[in-house]
């Protein structure tokens, strides 16, 4: 589910797009019942090569995204630029976090994004438009998503090799 900020007022991030991957409902046993809080998971990025995860936890839905949504905003500002070739990856890469193993391989032009949820989400919120994903391991939400990110992260273009390494490829 993506949502624009553009509608909200938010002058200063109206370029941000937003995508709640997963909300998870919690019980505690009390003496009256059940009471039941929620946790929220949200994917937030720039559409450009800028994406970060944000984690929020309440005892109603709406507080919990957007508890989520502010600490994903945050957390942007953190991490860095991802290296994109066109709407594509420039090479095959593994994110590891956790149990969870995400194969992230670049596609030619109109495969679109073949993801699962949770990959799907922070690909998007990316800009990537062609991707081959596979996962390996745990499939649990907040650990793919940052499989993802860590993934995503390691990527280099050719020119960043080059200059590191300090020769010509």
């Amino acid at each position: 589910m993506a949502r624009d900020r553009s509608d909200r007022g938010d002058s200063t991030r109206s370029d941000l797009k937003d995508f709640v991957v997963k909300i998870r409902r919690c019980a505690a046993v009390v003496k009256g019942g059940r009471r039941f809080s929620f946790n929220a998971l949200v994917v937030v990025g720039d559409e450009k090569g800028r994406v970060s995860w944000g984690y929020g936890k309440a005892n109603e839905v709406p507080p919990a995204v957007e508890k989520a949504l502010k600490d994903g905003q945050e957390s942007l500002r953190r991490t860095g630029k991802i290296s994109m070739r066109g709407e594509t990856i420039p090479h095959r890469v593994v994110g590891r976090f956790g149990a969870s193993r995400v194969v992230l391989v670049p596609a030619g032009p109109g495969t679109g994004v073949k993801a699962g949820p949770g990959v799907r989400e922070v690909l998007q919120a990316c800009g990537v438009r062609n991707i081959l994903t596979k996962t390996h391991g745990s499939t649990n939400p907040i650990n793919l998503v940052k499989a993802t990110i860590n993934g995503l992260l390691q990527l280099r273009t050719r020119q960043q090799v080059e200059q590191l390494r300090g020769v010509k490829l």
